[in-house]
């Protein structure tokens, strides 16, 4: 039984024809009659909701667009289905006051519309106001204008005679700008494989959690200090120096006096001492 060679088989992209445009161009002309009926049913009845939600979901994609690009030069934590959202209200207002005897297209028309909405719902998102960053970008203009002119960072008396306004007038400007370096805990850092996307909130550190790293040293640092001591000067430096104890306190939980212990713990720094200075030509 012979065995027959395979071949793979490679399929190459098809060109359109001058047919497959012609039915293109027929099918868009098709969809634009049957929107400009819809139009004109809908001024001679504005109450028509159906007629309404039709020309709606016609020009969505419109808002998909246009709030793609907006989103395209915002940071991170700007949703792109916020501002969809907020264009289509834009839309809808273009829709209602639309007038197609004024000769412009609605395509036209409602466009800025869009934009504007979106626009309304980045300032209501943004709890900083525009002269705020305004102020904030002339200084950080005037800071780096003058640090290349200069070939270091201005002065305060130089920065505020390059903005023409008084040192107090400076003051009250900069207080304003570090308002903008303000970070949203929901700002994402970057996307990760799972459900949850990683985001500012979860990289605060825990000021009341212990490093791990700090505590190991600490505990080499011990074993190293104590190293050849005995258990009874062990445990005056670590009650003494780690869990902070008085001399005092020390000494009631070692059974021994205050005084013995003041000279215990005297005895044990010079003879730590004398030992770091045998040892220091090792570490220069």
């Amino acid at each position: 039984m012979s065995k027959q060679s395979s071949r793979q088989t490679i399929v190459e992209p098809r060109i359109p024809t001058e047919s497959d445009a012609a039915a293109l161009e027929k099918a868009e002309k098709k969809k634009a009659e049957a929107i400009a009926r819809v139009w004109k049913k809908f001024i001679k009845d504005r109450s028509n909701q159906d007629l309404r939600n039709q020309l709606i979901e016609n020009y969505l994609p419109l808002v998909r667009y246009h709030g793609e690009r907006l989103w395209s030069r915002l940071p991170d934590e700007v949703d792109v289905d916020d501002l969809v959202s907020a264009g289509i209200f834009g839309l809808m207002d273009a829709v209602d006051a639309y007038e197609p005897d004024r000769g412009v297209k609605f395509e036209t028309y409602c466009v800025p519309r869009i934009r504007g909405a979106m626009l309304d719902e980045l300032r209501n998102m943004d709890w900083v106001p525009r002269l705020v960053r305004s102020r904030a970008r002339k200084i950080s203009e005037a800071n780096k204008e003058l640090s290349d002119r200069l070939g270091r960072l201005p002065s305060r008396e130089e920065l505020a005679q390059h903005l023409n306004v008084s040192s107090a007038e400076l003051d009250r400007m900069t207080a304003d700008a570090n308002t903008v370096s303000l970070v949203s805990l929901n700002k994402k850092w970057f996307e990760t494989d799972g459900a949850k996307d990683v985001s500012e909130i979860d990289l605060i550190e825990d000021q009341k959690s212990e490093d791990p790293t700090s505590r190991i040293q600490k505990l080499d640092v011990m074993r190293l200090v104590t190293k050849g001591l005995s258990r009874n000067e062990r445990m005056i430096l670590i009650l003494y120096y780690y869990e902070e104890m008085t001399m005092k306190e020390v000494g009631m939980t070692l059974d021994l006096s205050e005084s013995r212990v003041s000279q215990m713990h005297s005895s044990i720094v010079s003879r730590l001492q004398q030992q770091l200075r045998e040892r220091r030509p090792e570490f220069i």
